[in-house]
């Protein structure tokens, strides 16, 4: 299986047609035709479903799509990393983060590194713990900024003095919105928008044995977008704080659970890595910063 043959693959898969796709790979659309055929024999399995006018992937073909996604970002990063290790003046550092207000440190130490080397490019990968340490796990990444609980003993970290604090949002119009805090019996029977990981860690002991009785409303992967669903009334979101505008003129509000939740913050990578020279210069100012 050959790296531009997977590339070919992934341009055919996003314009949903070859004649298309050849044009942008500059290859004649027989060549392009006869290199997924091959493709296809190789593996074994029907990829793309063909029609007059257009073509899409089977089952086996959206595998082979996440599959060769990875393969050919850890090619890229690889031919980087080999790029700049002569080349301290620039290079590519990826960056895992999940949301988090208290990430504003790690954009302070990343401009400094910016200041001094402009031809440094950084990478931001947004997702929740378990995608980013996923893709920590495979070479994806450099290193993330994580805000929820993971199993730490597989990677080297540095704690941030930083934790989230965990809440509602709810419109300012609402019945709870002049209260300083709610409590599990305030929540139990009001529709919740969860996080579909924070409901898997940290609000699974938060609630205890009440879980399987919480209303879920709806589920959720970035904050911002719960901010629509509230001021329509379909439920009350659980993230933190920070992260939206609650202030005036926002018609929201955030209301901390009690008692108190708060999620730490670490800076993780994988243990043993060889770092490249540009990430050794972000990993060192952000030590810094956080002396």
């Amino acid at each position: 299986m050959e790296i531009r043959v997977l590339r070919y693959f992934l341009e055919v898969a996003r314009e949903e047609n070859i004649t298309k796709a050849a044009a942008f790979l500059h290859v004649s659309q027989p060549t392009l035709s006869r290199q997924l055929k091959e493709l296809e024999e190789e593996l074994g399995r029907p990829l793309f479903v063909r029609s007059s006018h257009r073509i899409h992937l089977t089952d086996e073909g959206q595998l082979l799509r996440k599959r060769a996604e990875d393969i050919l970002d850890m090619v890229d990063k690889t031919a980087s990393e080999f790029k700049s290790l002569d080349e301290i003046t620039g290079g590519d550092i990826r960056i895992g983060c999940a949301e988090s207000s208290g990430l504003s440190f790690f954009m302070h130490a990343a401009r400094a590194v910016q200041k001094r080397y402009p031809n440094i490019h950084f990478h931001f990968y947004s997702s929740g713990t378990d995608a980013v340490t996923e893709r920590i796990d495979k070479g994806l990444l450099d290193m993330a900024v994580i805000v929820q609980s993971a199993d730490l003993s597989k990677y080297n970290c540095i704690t941030v003095p930083y934790k989230d604090r965990w809440g509602i949002l709810a419109r300012d119009d609402d019945p709870l919105a002049g209260k300083s805090c709610i409590t599990l019996d305030e929540l139990k029977d009001l529709p919740l928008i969860v996080s579909r990981q924070g409901i898997q860690e940290e609000l699974l002991f938060w609630f205890g044995e009440e879980t399987p009785r919480l209303h879920i409303a709806a589920t959720y992967d970035l904050l911002f977008n719960t901010t629509l669903m509230v001021k329509e009334g379909l439920g009350y979101p659980i993230g933190f704080d920070n992260l939206v505008h609650t202030g005036k003129g926002s018609g929201l509000v955030f209301i901390p659970l009690s008692p108190e939740l708060s999620s730490p913050m670490h800076v993780i990578w994988k243990k043993y890595q060889a770092f490249t020279p540009a990430s050794k210069i972000l990993l060192e100012e952000l030590e810094k910063e956080l002396r």
